[in-house]
Parts: C-alpha cells; structure tokens; sequence
C-alpha cells in the first residue's frame, strides 16, 4: 500500500468536500466533524463528480441523480446508483494530510 501526501488541513480551504488527484486517482475528501475520509470521487452510477454535490451528515448526495454515498464507507445509501464507491485512508501527521492508495 502507498502512503501519498495531499496537503496540509489548513490550507484546504473552506468547505467539506475536495476534490484530490493522487496519480491517476479521482478521489474525493470528505471533512466530517475534525474527521478526513476520503471515497472515489466519480459517482458509480453515471459518472458526475461527488465534489459537487452535497455532504448531509457522513453522507454526500451526487448533484446529477441523487445517489447518495457514506463517506465513511463508500456504500450506497440511496441509489439510483448500485456500486459502492472505492474507500482509501485517511491520516493526518503534524497538519499534514495523506492518503492510503
């Protein structure tokens, strides 16, 4: 398993959602509470961006169909989307912030 560096916390910028390259990886990075959590970020129903859409609680909601997705988890909350969504690791050192691909 890789460990990839993405940036430190502050300087992500308002907001809950990310959208994060990590080499060929669409990955979106969910801000829940003081938690990072990051899922793919291409909505497995019809490929829209999740980064767009709109996080409720630990779930996002796809702003082309309304699937709706546990950033936690990855899984599908609510479809029309049936395919969950690939989970990668989180971890924060010193206000830096990295990913388990």
């Amino acid at each position: 398993m890789a460990r990839k560096a993405i940036g430190r916390a502050e300087e992500l910028g308002e907001g809950p959602l990310h959208a994060v390259k990590a080499g060929r990886k669409n990955i979106l990075l969910a801000r829940v509470g003081k938690a990072y959590f990051a899922i793919g970020n291409i909505c497995t129903h019809d490929k829209c961006w999740l980064s767009g859409g709109k996080l409720e609680g630990e779930n996002v909601r796809c702003r082309c169909h309304g699937s709706v997705f546990n950033v936690k988890t990855g899984a599908v909350v609510h479809g029309p989307a049936e395919r969950p969504e690939p989970v990668f690791g989180v971890t924060e050192a010193e206000g830096e912030l990295f990913l388990d691909l």
